[in-house]
Protein backbone atom coordinates (compact mmCIF):
# COMPACT_ATOMS: atom_id res chain seq x y z
CA UNK A 1 0.00 0.00 0.00
CA UNK A 2 3.05 1.89 0.80
CA UNK A 3 4.64 1.60 -2.50
CA UNK A 4 1.61 2.16 -4.30
CA UNK A 5 0.21 5.41 -2.82
CA UNK A 6 3.53 6.74 -3.49
CA UNK A 7 3.09 5.81 -7.36
CA UNK A 8 0.02 7.36 -7.20
CA UNK A 9 0.91 10.70 -5.09
CA UNK A 10 4.11 11.45 -6.93
CA UNK A 11 2.21 10.71 -10.50
CA UNK A 12 -0.73 13.08 -9.45
CA UNK A 13 1.92 15.71 -8.35
CA UNK A 14 3.84 15.83 -11.22
CA UNK A 15 0.68 16.12 -13.79
CA UNK A 16 -0.74 18.78 -11.27
CA UNK A 17 2.50 20.75 -11.30
CA UNK A 18 1.96 20.75 -15.19
CA UNK A 19 -1.75 21.49 -15.43
CA UNK A 20 -0.50 24.82 -13.26
CA UNK A 21 2.49 25.33 -14.86
CA UNK A 22 4.41 25.56 -12.12
CA UNK A 23 7.49 23.82 -10.94
CA UNK A 24 7.24 20.31 -9.27
CA UNK A 25 9.48 22.14 -6.14
CA UNK A 26 6.35 24.47 -5.22
CA UNK A 27 4.36 21.20 -6.06
CA UNK A 28 6.68 19.20 -3.93
CA UNK A 29 6.63 21.89 -0.54
CA UNK A 30 3.45 22.38 -0.69
CA UNK A 31 0.56 19.96 -1.79
CA UNK A 32 2.73 16.67 -1.47
CA UNK A 33 4.53 18.00 1.80
CA UNK A 34 1.38 18.49 3.35
CA UNK A 35 -0.25 15.03 2.52
CA UNK A 36 3.19 13.23 4.06
CA UNK A 37 2.60 14.87 6.77
CA UNK A 38 -1.26 13.97 7.77
CA UNK A 39 0.18 10.66 9.25
CA UNK A 40 2.12 12.77 11.65
CA UNK A 41 -0.97 14.80 12.31
CA UNK A 42 -2.88 12.11 13.29
CA UNK A 43 -0.66 10.51 15.72
CA UNK A 44 0.37 13.41 17.30
CA UNK A 45 -3.57 14.79 17.77
CA UNK A 46 -4.22 11.47 18.89
CA UNK A 47 -1.25 10.93 21.53
CA UNK A 48 -1.97 14.58 22.87
CA UNK A 49 -5.60 13.30 24.08
CA UNK A 50 -4.56 10.19 25.30
CA UNK A 51 -1.92 11.98 27.81
CA UNK A 52 1.47 10.74 26.13
CA UNK A 53 2.94 13.78 25.59
CA UNK A 54 6.48 11.95 24.77
CA UNK A 55 5.04 10.43 22.37
CA UNK A 56 3.41 13.80 20.29
CA UNK A 57 6.37 15.79 20.80
CA UNK A 58 8.80 13.37 20.58
CA UNK A 59 7.66 11.32 17.22
CA UNK A 60 7.61 14.89 15.39
CA UNK A 61 11.08 15.50 15.97
CA UNK A 62 12.11 12.34 15.62
CA UNK A 63 10.33 12.09 12.53
CA UNK A 64 12.48 15.86 11.35
CA UNK A 65 15.67 13.83 12.54
CA UNK A 66 14.98 10.52 10.19
CA UNK A 67 13.59 12.79 7.20
CA UNK A 68 16.60 14.80 6.68
CA UNK A 69 19.11 11.94 7.08
CA UNK A 70 17.18 9.00 6.20
CA UNK A 71 15.23 9.86 3.37
CA UNK A 72 17.65 12.20 1.43
CA UNK A 73 20.00 9.82 2.46
CA UNK A 74 18.42 6.71 0.59
CA UNK A 75 17.06 9.30 -1.93
CA UNK A 76 20.51 9.98 -2.89
CA UNK A 77 21.81 6.63 -3.17
CA UNK A 78 19.27 5.72 -6.01
CA UNK A 79 19.98 9.15 -8.17
CA UNK A 80 22.18 12.14 -6.94
CA UNK A 81 19.49 14.74 -5.66
CA UNK A 82 20.07 18.06 -7.19
CA UNK A 83 18.96 21.08 -4.93
CA UNK A 84 17.57 24.39 -6.44
CA UNK A 85 19.06 27.74 -5.46
CA UNK A 86 15.11 28.35 -4.21
CA UNK A 87 15.87 25.94 -1.53
CA UNK A 88 19.25 27.26 -0.46
CA UNK A 89 18.29 30.59 -0.65
CA UNK A 90 15.03 30.26 1.10
CA UNK A 91 13.30 27.07 2.02
CA UNK A 92 16.38 25.62 4.02
CA UNK A 93 17.04 29.25 5.75
CA UNK A 94 13.34 29.03 7.07
CA UNK A 95 13.88 25.76 8.19
CA UNK A 96 16.65 26.29 10.82
CA UNK A 97 14.66 29.58 11.43
CA UNK A 98 11.27 26.93 12.53
CA UNK A 99 13.58 24.61 14.37
CA UNK A 100 15.20 27.01 16.37
CA UNK A 101 11.76 29.26 16.95
CA UNK A 102 10.53 25.88 18.21
CA UNK A 103 13.32 25.31 20.53
CA UNK A 104 12.62 28.66 22.08
CA UNK A 105 9.48 28.41 22.78
CA UNK A 106 9.89 24.69 24.11
CA UNK A 107 12.33 26.28 26.80
CA UNK A 108 9.99 26.33 29.15
CA UNK A 109 9.14 22.70 29.00
CA UNK A 110 5.81 23.55 27.78
CA UNK A 111 4.17 24.09 24.48
CA UNK A 112 0.56 25.57 25.03
CA UNK A 113 -2.16 27.79 22.71
CA UNK A 114 -0.28 30.76 22.91
CA UNK A 115 2.84 29.11 21.49
CA UNK A 116 0.36 26.79 19.02
CA UNK A 117 -0.91 30.04 17.90
CA UNK A 118 2.63 31.50 17.38
CA UNK A 119 3.32 28.79 15.12
CA UNK A 120 0.02 28.62 12.65
CA UNK A 121 0.62 32.35 12.05
CA UNK A 122 4.60 31.05 10.74
CA UNK A 123 2.89 28.46 8.55
CA UNK A 124 0.63 31.38 7.60
CA UNK A 125 3.16 33.55 6.73
CA UNK A 126 5.12 30.64 4.34
CA UNK A 127 2.47 29.41 2.83
CA UNK A 128 2.44 33.18 1.97
CA UNK A 129 5.40 33.24 -0.09
CA UNK A 130 5.04 29.69 -1.47
CA UNK A 131 2.09 30.78 -3.19
CA UNK A 132 4.11 34.36 -4.48
CA UNK A 133 6.66 31.21 -5.79
CA UNK A 134 4.23 29.77 -7.64
CA UNK A 135 3.42 32.76 -9.73
CA UNK A 136 6.65 33.06 -11.22
CA UNK A 137 7.28 29.23 -12.37
CA UNK A 138 10.44 30.35 -13.99
CA UNK A 139 11.86 27.22 -16.15
CA UNK A 140 8.83 25.32 -17.41
CA UNK A 141 8.46 21.71 -16.34
CA UNK A 142 8.58 19.23 -19.59
CA UNK A 143 5.06 18.40 -20.43
CA UNK A 144 3.81 15.08 -18.89
CA UNK A 145 -0.02 15.47 -19.51
CA UNK A 146 -2.87 17.25 -20.19
CA UNK A 147 -4.83 16.34 -17.45
CA UNK A 148 -7.14 18.44 -15.44
CA UNK A 149 -6.54 19.68 -11.97
CA UNK A 150 -9.26 17.65 -10.23
CA UNK A 151 -8.22 14.59 -11.75
CA UNK A 152 -4.52 15.02 -10.87
CA UNK A 153 -6.06 15.93 -7.85
CA UNK A 154 -8.17 12.90 -7.50
CA UNK A 155 -4.94 10.70 -8.18
CA UNK A 156 -3.18 11.99 -5.34
CA UNK A 157 -6.00 12.14 -2.86
CA UNK A 158 -6.05 8.21 -3.96
CA UNK A 159 -2.43 7.80 -3.04
CA UNK A 160 -2.40 9.58 0.15
CA UNK A 161 -5.58 7.46 1.11
CA UNK A 162 -3.45 4.39 0.83
CA UNK A 163 -0.21 5.67 2.22
CA UNK A 164 -2.11 7.02 5.35
CA UNK A 165 -3.73 3.52 5.77
CA UNK A 166 -0.69 1.37 5.03
CA UNK A 167 1.66 3.99 7.28
CA UNK A 168 -1.60 3.40 9.92
CA UNK A 169 -1.16 -0.59 10.07
CA UNK A 170 2.70 -0.59 10.11
CA UNK A 171 2.93 1.72 12.99
CA UNK A 172 0.40 0.27 15.13
CA UNK A 173 2.15 -3.51 14.70
CA UNK A 174 5.70 -1.54 15.40
CA UNK A 175 4.68 0.10 18.44
CA UNK A 176 2.87 -2.71 20.08
CA UNK A 177 6.51 -4.70 19.38
CA UNK A 178 8.27 -2.14 20.92
CA UNK A 179 6.32 -2.32 24.11
CA UNK A 180 6.00 -5.89 24.58
CA UNK A 181 10.47 -4.92 24.85
CA UNK A 182 9.38 -2.84 27.18
CA UNK A 183 10.87 0.69 25.56
CA UNK A 184 9.51 3.68 26.87
CA UNK A 185 7.21 6.40 25.42
CA UNK A 186 10.17 8.94 24.58
CA UNK A 187 11.97 6.29 23.14
CA UNK A 188 8.95 5.02 21.14
CA UNK A 189 8.04 8.28 20.39
CA UNK A 190 11.53 9.08 18.69
CA UNK A 191 12.39 5.66 16.53
CA UNK A 192 8.89 3.39 16.26
CA UNK A 193 6.41 6.06 15.61
CA UNK A 194 8.73 8.74 14.15
CA UNK A 195 9.82 6.21 11.50
CA UNK A 196 6.43 4.95 11.07
CA UNK A 197 4.80 8.51 10.89
CA UNK A 198 7.74 8.98 8.00
CA UNK A 199 6.81 6.25 5.60
CA UNK A 200 4.53 8.13 3.29
CA UNK A 201 7.12 10.60 3.11
CA UNK A 202 9.98 7.74 2.15
CA UNK A 203 7.97 5.91 0.40
CA UNK A 204 7.24 9.19 -1.84
CA UNK A 205 10.66 10.62 -1.98
CA UNK A 206 11.87 7.30 -3.20
CA UNK A 207 9.02 6.90 -5.91
CA UNK A 208 9.88 10.51 -7.20
CA UNK A 209 13.38 10.00 -7.16
CA UNK A 210 13.08 6.85 -8.64
CA UNK A 211 11.27 8.03 -11.58
CA UNK A 212 13.79 11.27 -11.82
CA UNK A 213 11.66 13.63 -10.06
CA UNK A 214 14.67 15.03 -8.04
CA UNK A 215 12.87 18.53 -6.92
CA UNK A 216 10.18 16.54 -5.24
CA UNK A 217 11.97 14.39 -3.66
CA UNK A 218 14.29 16.81 -1.93
CA UNK A 219 11.13 19.41 -1.33
CA UNK A 220 8.40 16.80 0.04
CA UNK A 221 11.28 16.50 2.67
CA UNK A 222 11.89 19.84 3.36
CA UNK A 223 8.32 21.08 2.91
CA UNK A 224 7.09 18.28 5.44
CA UNK A 225 9.51 19.27 7.90
CA UNK A 226 8.26 22.97 8.05
CA UNK A 227 4.50 21.98 8.16
CA UNK A 228 5.63 19.43 11.48
CA UNK A 229 7.13 22.14 12.80
CA UNK A 230 4.86 24.72 11.93
CA UNK A 231 1.49 23.34 11.15
CA UNK A 232 1.35 19.79 13.09
CA UNK A 233 2.85 21.09 16.39
CA UNK A 234 0.87 24.36 16.38
CA UNK A 235 -2.25 22.71 15.33
CA UNK A 236 -1.62 19.71 17.90
CA UNK A 237 -0.32 22.47 21.07
CA UNK A 238 -3.83 25.19 20.10
CA UNK A 239 -6.25 22.13 19.90
CA UNK A 240 -5.46 20.10 23.11
CA UNK A 241 -6.55 20.97 26.35
CA UNK A 242 -3.55 20.48 28.45
CA UNK A 243 -0.21 22.62 27.24
CA UNK A 244 2.42 19.77 25.26
CA UNK A 245 5.32 18.96 28.00
CA UNK A 246 8.81 18.98 26.41
CA UNK A 247 10.92 16.29 28.72
CA UNK A 248 14.39 18.03 29.66
CA UNK A 249 16.08 14.78 27.74
CA UNK A 250 14.40 15.90 24.92
CA UNK A 251 15.32 20.16 25.20
CA UNK A 252 18.86 18.90 26.15
CA UNK A 253 19.66 16.31 23.19
CA UNK A 254 16.24 15.38 20.59
CA UNK A 255 15.78 19.71 20.14
CA UNK A 256 20.03 20.14 19.72
CA UNK A 257 20.50 17.21 17.18
CA UNK A 258 17.25 18.45 14.96
CA UNK A 259 18.06 22.01 14.99
CA UNK A 260 21.95 20.57 13.93
CA UNK A 261 20.64 18.20 11.09
CA UNK A 262 18.49 21.06 9.68
CA UNK A 263 21.95 23.44 10.07
CA UNK A 264 23.83 21.16 8.25
CA UNK A 265 21.92 20.84 4.95
CA UNK A 266 22.83 24.27 4.15
CA UNK A 267 26.31 23.89 3.26
CA UNK A 268 25.52 19.96 2.52
CA UNK A 269 23.06 21.42 -0.29
CA UNK A 270 25.20 24.16 -1.34
CA UNK A 271 28.06 22.64 -2.33
CA UNK A 272 27.46 21.89 -5.96
CA UNK A 273 23.47 22.37 -5.34
CA UNK A 274 23.14 18.41 -5.09
CA UNK A 275 23.42 15.85 -2.60
CA UNK A 276 25.61 13.09 -4.02
CA UNK A 277 25.98 9.24 -2.96
CA UNK A 278 28.72 9.37 -0.77
CA UNK A 279 27.15 12.30 1.00
CA UNK A 280 23.99 10.21 0.97
CA UNK A 281 25.97 7.73 3.27
CA UNK A 282 26.56 10.19 5.68
CA UNK A 283 23.53 10.85 6.19
CA UNK A 284 22.52 7.77 6.85
CA UNK A 285 25.43 6.91 9.06
CA UNK A 286 24.58 9.69 11.11
CA UNK A 287 21.47 8.43 12.03
CA UNK A 288 22.69 5.14 12.66
CA UNK A 289 25.02 6.51 15.69
CA UNK A 290 21.86 9.11 17.21
CA UNK A 291 19.68 5.66 16.90
CA UNK A 292 22.27 4.33 18.65
CA UNK A 293 22.61 6.52 20.99
CA UNK A 294 18.70 7.20 22.09
CA UNK A 295 18.05 3.24 22.35
CA UNK A 296 21.81 2.88 24.58
CA UNK A 297 20.92 5.95 26.68
CA UNK A 298 17.27 5.00 27.22
CA UNK A 299 18.15 1.31 28.79
CA UNK A 300 21.29 2.35 30.54
CA UNK A 301 23.84 0.79 28.16
CA UNK A 302 27.98 1.64 28.53
CA UNK A 303 27.79 2.29 24.99
CA UNK A 304 25.69 5.43 25.35
CA UNK A 305 28.78 7.42 27.10
CA UNK A 306 31.31 5.57 24.06
CA UNK A 307 29.34 6.66 21.76
CA UNK A 308 28.82 10.49 22.52
CA UNK A 309 32.54 10.94 23.17
CA UNK A 310 33.36 9.25 19.73
CA UNK A 311 30.35 11.61 18.04
CA UNK A 312 31.96 15.09 19.75
CA UNK A 313 35.38 14.38 19.39
CA UNK A 314 36.20 12.33 16.21
CA UNK A 315 32.69 12.32 13.97
CA UNK A 316 31.58 15.71 14.57
CA UNK A 317 34.62 17.89 14.08
CA UNK A 318 36.01 15.71 11.12
CA UNK A 319 32.58 16.67 9.28
CA UNK A 320 32.52 19.93 10.39
CA UNK A 321 36.01 20.60 8.75
CA UNK A 322 35.13 18.48 5.57
CA UNK A 323 31.88 20.85 5.03
CA UNK A 324 33.83 23.86 5.98
CA UNK A 325 36.00 23.24 3.46
CA UNK A 326 33.55 22.19 0.44
CA UNK A 327 31.67 25.21 1.22
CA UNK A 328 34.53 27.86 0.67
CA UNK A 329 35.22 25.39 -2.86
CA UNK A 330 31.36 25.86 -3.75
CA UNK A 331 31.82 29.81 -2.77
CA UNK A 332 35.08 30.23 -4.81
CA UNK A 333 33.57 28.51 -7.79
CA UNK A 334 30.40 30.57 -7.62
CA UNK A 335 32.44 33.88 -7.04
Amino acid sequence: MLIAGAELLVRGAIRLADSLKVRPLVIGLSVVALGSSAPQLAVSLQAAYAGTPDIAVGSLFGSNIFSLLVTLGLSALIIPLRVSRQLVRLDIPLLIGASALVFGLAWNERLGRVEGALLLVALALYLGVLWRQSRHPGRPAPRQSAAPWFKCIALMLGGLLLLVAGGHWLLEAAIEVAQDFGLSDRVIGLTIVAVGTSLPELATSLSAALRGQREIAVGNVIGSNLFNLLGVLGLTALLTPEPLSVSPNALDFDLPVMLGVAVLCLPLFYTGYRITRVEGLVLLGLYLAYGLHVVSFTTGMPLAGKLEQWMLFGVLPMLAVGVAVSSVRAWRRQH
